[in-house]
């Protein structure tokens, strides 16, 4: 038995701002020298980046009041718990219009979703978001709840290969996937150089997805999950919590980490379902950032055409993390892209996970 995608939405914070005016915000948070705020311009520009929405954001796009100006050096915002508490009020209304979206796209009915997976590394409560969405959308109170945390961008695929996993178990069923980040809650003061660069790329938003094994002649078909954890680069890539928000590194040598790793992996993981790279007439590639994008365009030796649509999620939405993927995905899927496809993302670790499609 297969299963397929059978409906993907996503949704946006209403609020965004233009990457210009981005940085015109974050200059006073980072007390820079002269040299830091030409570095922060450069980075600003050549970030891939022209668009970003948060939840923070005043109407019209005006600079966020939760950041208050750092009033001395030593001042870094507002605390974890401060963050947290924004999280748990503003996460669930974003992941209920992408969930219900998703329902609505794949014309299933609440009633007939059997399990509920959520995904999300920005932020932690308990009872979780997942309760406000199966109360929001009239799910049974039998839904199964599973949850994907703190795997950063590549959480989308993890939460994917989870729900294809459960969809096979009750085939009569559907699995609702659902994605959330408020990645905006964890803007850092100050300048540090992986600070900075997490500031100028990350951005809010929230993708569902709708995966059972119900014949449609649209559905792409989900015929198999691949991980890799990349050797000796664990250090590569990290997302931990801290005092004042959670703090990601990300080192200058990911680029080089996966043009040296990721061909041979998906090589042999492809060639185990009969299919060479130059079978995969679409790939739809996380956008961690412009360089990342480009190391994995060069390592499977992709035409531009090929991460055009990243590219553009990249231009229009900044990095959502987690449901950036599914953000793709859908803009694929509604094209009608050719297949066989593959999904790729990366987390920490250095990691990767992919999903195959027919």
């Amino acid at each position: 038995m297969s299963t397929r995608i059978l409906g993907l939405a996503t949704a946006l914070p209403p609020a965004r701002v233009a990457q210009s005016d981005a940085l015109e915000m974050a200059l006073p948070f980072t007390r820079a020298t002269p040299e830091e705020e030409r570095t922060l311009r450069v980075l600003y520009r050549r970030s891939g980046v022209k668009w970003r929405a948060s939840v923070l954001l005043e109407p019209g796009g005006q600079a966020p009041s939760f950041f208050p100006p750092p009033v001395s050096a030593s001042d870094r915002g507002p605390s974890t718990s401060m963050r947290m508490a924004r999280y748990e009020r503003d996460v669930g209304p974003l992941a209920l219009a992408a969930a219900a979206a998703a329902l609505a796209d794949a014309g299933l009915p609440p009633r007939d979703v059997g399990q509920l997976v959520t995904v999300s590394c920005t932020g932690f409560f308990a009872p979780n978001y997942d309760v406000e969405v199966i109360k929001g959308l009239g799910l049974p109170p039998s839904t199964g709840r599973t949850h994907v945390g703190f795997m950063g961008c590549q959480g989308a695929l993890n939460g994917l290969r989870v729900a294809d996993a459960l969809a096979r178990r009750d085939p009569g069923r559907g699995v609702l996937l659902v994605a959330a980040e408020l990645c905006s809650l964890h803007y850092q003061y100050g300048f540090d150089p992986d600070q900075t660069v997490a500031n100028a790329l990350f951005a809010d938003g929230a993708a569902a997805a709708v995966v059972g094994s119900r014949e449609e002649g649209r559905a792409w078909q989900l015929v198999a999950n691949g991980a890799w954890l990349l050797p000796d680069c664990a250090d590569a890539m990290t997302w931990r919590i801290g005092d004042h928000g959670f703090l990601m590194t990300l080192s200058a040598r990911v680029p080089e980490l996966i043009a040296t790793h990721l061909r041979p992996a998906l090589t042999a993981w492809l060639d185990q379902h009969g299919l060479t790279l130059e079978d995969i007439r679409t790939w739809a590639i996380h956008p961690g950032g412009p360089r990342i994008l480009s190391a994995t365009a060069e390592a499977l030796r992709l035409p531009p055409e090929a991460t055009a649509v990243s590219r553009d999620v990249l231009a229009e939405c900044g990095n959502m993390s987690s449901p950036t993927i599914l953000f793709i995905l859908d803009r694929l899927r509604r094209s009608a892209a050719p297949l066989p496809g593959v999904a790729l993302a990366f987390g920490p670790g250095l990691s990767a996970e992919a999903a195959l499609f027919l």
